[in-house]
């Protein structure tokens, strides 16, 4: 997302409850609330189309925002978001306020590339693929758009580990490092 596309607006929520949060969906906006950072919870009201937009693209959970409520700008990272479970509409969202110096947790896709230089996939193995994301420790300021796997030269029988995959510097896993990221498996025999 380009900066201008990090920008939104926010209003002060002054209602809670059921009842005001359907009110609010019915004019157009959801409730949210904004924690973290060791500041009070701030309840707060956003437009649905306008995150709904945002919602679906690509990074935007690992993005920092700039919500304007007010005069205040607030930065922050999506955590958690709600959908109906009948329309799958927007129903809640929460933001975790972040400052330059916050250290998060977050999930990043993780890409593979070298698929043609695999030896193992060259073979017929597939490539089973058991962590689609990596959950990372890392500057709010410095969240990678993904984590590169190089499936270069790997054999059938080959795991790729978290160890095994090279991290910018002040990023570091938050699972143990060697957790599991990929096989390169057998391939498998049609049975007659």
């Amino acid at each position: 997302m380009d900066q201008e596309e990090c920008k939104m607006n926010a209003v002060i929520r002054e209602n809670f409850g059921k009842g005001s949060s359907r009110l609010l969906r019915r004019n157009g906006q959801i409730p949210a609330i904004i924690y973290g950072n060791k500041s009070d919870p701030q309840p707060i009201a956003l437009s649905i189309k306008d995150i709904s937009q945002k919602l679906h693209r690509k990074n935007f959970m690992t993005n920092v925002l700039t919500l304007n409520i007010g005069k205040e700008a607030i930065q922050v990272i999506p955590k958690e978001y709600q959908l109906n479970p009948v329309s799958d509409t927007l129903i809640h969202m929460d933001f975790l306020r972040v400052s330059e110096d916050s250290i998060v947790s977050v999930h990043v896709p993780v890409r593979f590339i070298n698929e043609n230089k695999s030896v193992g996939l060259k073979q017929g193995g597939n490539l089973n693929i058991i962590c689609h994301e990596a959950s990372l420790l890392c500057p709010a300021n410095m969240i990678p758009d993904s984590i590169t796997v190089d499936l270069d030269g790997l054999k059938i029988g080959d795991s790729i580990h978290m160890k095994d995959i090279i991290l910018p510097e002040n990023i570091s896993p938050v699972s143990h490092l060697n957790f599991t990221i990929a096989t390169i498996t057998a391939p498998t025999s049609s049975s007659s």
